[in-house]
């Protein structure tokens, strides 16, 4: 049997979620947001799912993206959260800045909570950061414009957030130097 010579032209069409179906999942920011971090970032939630095995108990890994509202510095710091069951990566779609406030847990009463002691404050540029489970972090902070990033993390069973406001009288803000 003699071999076939085989010409394929191809020429691209649009891609829209129907087409591309049978290969997988289209990630855009499409449909309608869920507001989120006080109506400063526009969750487009579950855009697509990541596989992770056969054991339903462990959850989910999904692929969202976040729309973040540029913030006006200085700032005042209020809160911290942190998803115990899970890690949470933060990937920007492009080179904007953006910051990223983290702090280690400290124990009171029993109770974990953010050790204002040690909070970091790093500025990133066209790299992503993925946080442990359990990292104590600030909700997104875009400087300049809105800003979309890629998020990958966990959806599923249990309580995979929790927020800890600090008192009042505590004065914890960020500032750009001069």
């Amino acid at each position: 049997m003699a071999a076939t010579d085989v010409t394929i032209q191809l020429t691209p069409q649009p891609l829209t979620a129907e087409r591309f179906a049978p290969f997988g999942e289209l990630v855009s920011a499409r449909g309608k947001p869920i507001m989120i971090n006080n109506g400063t970032t526009e969750r487009y939630h579950n855009l697509a799912q990541v596989t992770l095995g056969d054991a339903p108990q462990a959850g989910q890994g999904i692929i969202s993206i976040f729309r973040a509202e540029p913030r006006l510095l200085p700032m005042p710091i209020t809160m911290m959260e942190r998803h115990p069951l899970g890690s949470q990566a933060f990937l920007p779609a492009s080179a904007e800045p953006y910051l990223i406030l983290v702090c280690l847990s400290k124990t009171v009463d029993g109770e974990e909570q953010p050790d204002p002691a040690t909070l970091t404050l790093f500025y990133a540029e066209g790299a992503g950061i993925n946080y442990k489970a359990n990292c104590w972090h600030h909700p997104l902070l875009a400087l300049n414009q809105i800003s979309d990033f890629w998020i990958v993390d966990r959806l599923g069973p249990g309580n995979n957030l929790q927020e800890f406001f600090f008192p009042e009288r505590w004065d914890i803000s960020i500032h750009l130097a001069d």
